[in-house]
């Protein structure tokens, strides 16, 4: 355990590969304009040469979910001034965004992304059991997690409804903003933290979790929404235009936004969730390519600490000790904060709260 954080057993430490010849992107990977721009359904316009590698410059696609942007487009220039220095190849990037299980259902649709970066374990193993990433997938750092941050509520400057929890959400006349479960990684991470918080305020008042109790929390919140958008990213550009009073979403799309100047108020409950977001190498896809020098350099570079430097800065709680101890301040650790292990882990939570007869659709249902 680090910094009050639990994080369960300690990641085996990166391995690092003795490099082969340097790879380059097979000669026609053409995943351009039609491609990006048809991620979400999965559709590829890419043709390849069966993994044949060459000397040169390389391109690398990049799959990532919406929130993540910034800090991607942050840490890429980073990585191809080191790639150059050690290699004299010129790497590119071909970078997609969409919410989250959207992205991983492209990828299983299609679209040949070489490296993943996906708000949660669940959208990997989708991958995973499509036989396009290896299961040892998680053998890297920290589990194969990048990032971590907390599930928060955004409000209007100055709190003018003095919200302090996710209880407070239900309160009469409160508009309320989160995504779509179904389409975002973040939604699920959002519903967790207020299923969970359920949870523990049974606890404390029963000595014990009180899943009925939990349900009809988030039913009390969910009364209360605006809309369900498609992504993390599309309920922050919806409570940008005014849209709604408290915005649920990762304390990282929050703080990103006040420190280029938005009128935001974080309002960190006592009792959230911890998150962790995942990053992988999509295996099929680059030995395909050709590429799986570069995105295993690639990926091993995001838990370097130029990279957590870049992740902390832009709201997100880096994995790296050393990384977060110089943000601590920035990101204190609140008194009731849970893992998904408190949930019974994603197995327990996909099928206790999304699968066709779980919680979430009963709320969704008003059954």
């Amino acid at each position: 355990m680090q910094h009050g954080y639990e994080y369960g057993e300690k990641a085996e430490k990166r391995r690092i590969g003795k490099r082969k010849r340097w790879p380059a992107v097979a000669a026609s990977l053409a995943l351009l304009g039609s491609l990006l721009a048809g991620c979400s359904s999965g559709e590829s316009t890419a043709e390849s040469t069966g993994g044949t590698t060459q000397q040169g410059d390389v391109t690398l696609v990049i799959g990532a979910y919406s929130v993540v942007k910034d800090s991607v487009q942050d840490i890429i220039p980073l990585f191809q001034k080191k790639w150059k220095e050690e290699t004299g190849q010129t790497v590119t990037f071909q970078e997609s965004y969409e919410a989250s299980g959207t992205q991983a259902r492209a990828i299983v649709g299609g679209f040949e992304a070489d490296v993943t970066l996906l708000s949660l374990e669940g959208d990997i193993d989708k991958l995973t059991k499509a036989g396009l990433v290896n299961e040892n997938w998680k053998e890297k750092p920290d589990g194969g997690m990048i990032t971590r941050s907390v599930a928060v509520i955004g409000t209007r400057e100055g709190n003018p409804l003095g919200i302090k929890s996710f209880a407070d959400l239900a309160k009469p006349g409160v508009k309320v903003l989160y995504p779509n479960p179904k389409t975002s990684g973040g939604a699920q991470w959002d519903i967790n933290a207020i299923y969970g918080a359920g949870l523990k305020e049974s606890e404390r008042e029963t000595g014990q979790k009180d899943p009925a109790f939990a349900k009809k929390f988030l039913e009390s919140v969910h009364a209360n929404i605006e809309s369900l958008d498609k992504s993390g990213r599309a309920s922050m550009a919806a409570f940008e235009y005014g849209v709604g009073d408290a915005l649920v979403t990762y304390e990282n799309e929050l703080v990103a936004r006040i420190k280029q100047g938005a009128k935001y108020e974080v309002v960190v409950p006592d009792d959230t969730i911890l998150i962790e977001n995942p990053a992988a190498v999509v295996d099929a896809n680059v030995d395909k390519h050709g590429t799986r020098e570069v995105a295993e350099a690639f990926l091993d570079f995001l838990w370097s600490a130029e990279a957590q430097q870049v992740f902390a800065e832009n709201g997100f709680r880096p994995t790296d000790p050393a990384v977060y101890a110089k943000f601590e301040k920035d990101y204190p650790v609140p008194p009731g904060l849970f893992d998904i292990g408190y949930l019974g882990g994603w197995s327990e939570v996909r099928e206790t709260l999304y699968s066709k007869r779980g919680v979430w659709y009963q709320v969704l249902a008003g059954i």
